[in-house]
């Protein structure tokens, strides 16, 4: 298992990253939420990790720390709630909104994360609540080669993130479109048209 992996920012291209360990190019999904913490492109940076091994693939999944790593392992325990959906579960809300949302039985909160229906909201009340009481607590959440940043236009990456997020095209491009152009990059971008869309 690699439980932890630090190197240089190489890409970030939300909600994927590549990070260079020493030649050695990983590629390594996340949620925005670690996404918004990252330095920039070119500077070191340590994520802990998660890796998923499937018959056809292997995919690393990477934290800020280790308490959201920690919430990312409950989450796909749950059934029916698979790393994409966890990823834009962590990407729609923090941890402390998710385990207040559980905790106070809110589904109309939790269908606001794309993907999650009714049915997923109280699966996930019932399955989580004593678990996520828990895992708040503690760890249980427990040469490089030159690189050259492609200037590309914020919105658009904005959007595809979403997509990529689980949103469908059009709700991506009409949360998109509610951001004021005054936004500087993706990553604002991506944060201003959550926040949008979870307030609706």
């Amino acid at each position: 298992m690699i439980g932890r992996i630090t190197g240089t920012l190489a890409e970030k291209s939300p909600p994927e990253l590549l990070i260079d360990v020493q030649g050695l190019g990983y590629e390594i999904s996340a949620s925005m939420t670690t996404i918004y913490d990252l330095p920039q492109v070119g500077e070191r940076v340590t994520l802990f990790t998660h890796l998923i091994v499937k018959e056809d693939s292997h995919t690393l999944f990477g934290f800020s720390d280790k308490s959201e790593r920690a919430l990312f392992r409950v989450l796909i325990k749950v059934n029916g709630i698979g790393p994409k959906m966890a990823l834009a579960i962590l990407s729609s809300m923090s941890a402390e909104e998710l385990i207040a949302n559980v905790q106070d039985s809110d589904v109309t909160a939790l269908t606001r994360i794309p993907g999650v229906g009714k049915k997923t909201a109280e699966r996930l009340i019932i399955e989580l609540r004593d678990k996520l009481g828990q895992a708040a607590k503690g760890d249980l959440f427990a040469t490089p080669a030159v690189l050259k940043q492609v200037q590309a236009d914020p919105r658009q990456e904005a959007e595809a993130a979403l997509i990529a997020l689980g949103y469908k095209p059009q709700e991506a491009a009409k949360a998109i479109a509610a951001v004021p152009m005054d936004s500087a990059d993706s990553e604002s971008v991506i944060k201003a048209a959550l926040q949008g869309m979870l307030r609706k």
